[in-house]
């Protein structure tokens, strides 16, 4: 259990972490929403068991085990990620302001 105050680092720790990171992977990659693509893949090894080669060989356990490790996830550990899946999502938004504003290395 997370009382409140952890509750509010972690979601400002995620929002800020997948934010930089999005930001960062869209600058160099010159794309828009690098992070909001991959966001899903990271939060699949974050929840999931499986290892990352299972998910080649062994497709149908290893995502009916990730299904069912996302179905009974927490509501603080959903909305940690969520805020994370927002971050990802705002980092795109500010990179594609940021070019049409005039800045080309963004």
């Amino acid at each position: 259990m997370l009382n409140i105050p952890q509750m509010i680092i972690a979601i400002l720790l995620y929002f800020v972490l997948f934010f930089g990171i999005g930001f960062i992977l869209n600058m160099l990659l010159r794309s828009t929403w690098t992070m909001a693509v991959i966001y899903p893949i990271v939060i699949m090894f974050i929840v999931g068991n499986a290892g990352f080669f299972s998910y080649f060989t062994n497709p149908g356990a290893s995502f009916t085990d990730l299904g069912e490790s996302l179905v009974s996830l927490a509501a603080a550990d959903a909305i940690i990620l969520t805020a994370g899946f927002i971050g990802a999502v705002l980092s795109g938004i500010a990179n594609k302001m940021l070019r049409d504003r005039g800045y080309q290395m963004f």
